[in-house]
């Protein structure tokens, strides 16, 4: 799975420490996946439970209900004394009701599992949290790029960044061992056909339907722009890739700006292996990358109930 080190303005574990956290999350998450799995031949999972709580209930839920632990405490260096309850100490829920005939399955299960835990990450700290939109559990784009990208990628979904004293909002940065891309989705009915200009709006063709859509280019070139002046700054030497991805429908544009790639539904899923089959590891220039762009980000939170009472009491 990605990595998911930015979410909106939400606190993240990641800006707390990048150089520790992708590393342990990787690992954490292969020792859990071996752990379910012998669960599972063993035919041991946990029977079926009555439904939980929508999201924002899930913080009361008692840790006694919990069963496999994720991202659970390991570190000996750790000098803050977590609480019992901190997401450090998180466990994964088996799906209420669902019945697993194969690994496939298995996986399946799991993967959603991890994908609930790293909004969990994304929006918290040990000391602090951010109000999640709870769309963000649904989202079907977040969980593509979560679910089908490797480890070594890291992404920043809607991150807000301050640029002079200003708050903007970007749409989807991948860092890769290798390069960045900004990405802008450009997704509607499915077969919708895109004719592409540099005017400020596109047409968008739907059967008998023609209606316009702003141009994706204008974000995605603010995108770019912003990500090169950042990474140049810190002088951090990654070439960045600008492209607009559209799975589900065609982009026709005969004099395309130079340097922008138009994934469309004919050549997405080439461009999308291509991702997936990256065996590099996570490198430096890469967390150095995502280090300078974070430094910008805006970050809204609170401190943790525990953490306001023990602050009260000193």
């Amino acid at each position: 799975m990605a990595q998911l080190i930015k979410l909106q303005d939400y606190v993240s574990r990641y800006e707390t420490d990048l150089y520790r956290y992708p590393s342990q999350f990787v690992r954490l998450k292969k020792q859990q996946w071996e752990k379910m799995k012998q669960h599972w031949e063993n035919g041991d999972l946990p029977k079926p439970s009555p439904p939980v709580q929508e999201w924002a209930d899930e913080e009361k839920n008692s840790m006694k209900d919990k069963l496999f632990s994720l991202f659970k405490k390991k570190e000996d260096e750790e000098e803050v004394t977590i609480p019992e309850s901190s997401d450090e100490d998180l466990q994964l829920d088996m799906d209420a009701g669902q019945d697993i005939h194969s690994e496939e399955e298995l996986k399946a299960s799991f993967l959603n599992l991890v994908f609930d835990f790293q909004l969990r990450w994304a929006s918290s700290t040990i000391t602090e949290k951010s109000y999640v939109d709870n769309s963000y559990h649904y989202d079907e784009r977040l969980r593509y790029l979560l679910q089908r990208f490797p480890d070594n990628i890291f992404v920043m979904y809607n991150p807000v960044l301050k640029i002079k004293n200003a708050p903007v909002e970007l749409e989807t940065v991948l860092i890769t061992p290798t390069g960045i891309w900004c990405l802008t989705f450009l997704e509607f009915e499915e077969g919708t056909a895109y004719i592409g200009s540099g005017e400020r709006f596109w047409i968008k063709k739907w059967g008998e339907r023609e209606e316009k859509v702003l141009n994706p280019l204008i974000g995605l070139k603010r995108m770019e722009r912003i990500v090169h002046q950042i990474t140049r700054y810190a002088g951090v030497e990654l070439p960045i890739y600008q492209a607009v991805i559209s799975r589900n429908g065609y982009i026709d544009y005969p004099q395309s700006p130079v340097g922008i790639q138009f994934l469309d539904k004919r050549i997405h899923h080439e461009w999308f292996q291509q991702q997936r089959s990256s065996s590099s590891p996570i490198k430096s220039v890469q967390l150095k990358a995502a280090q300078a762009i974070m430094e910008y980000c805006q970050t809204t939170s609170f401190k943790r109930l525990q953490w306001e009472e023990a602050a009260s009491k000193e």
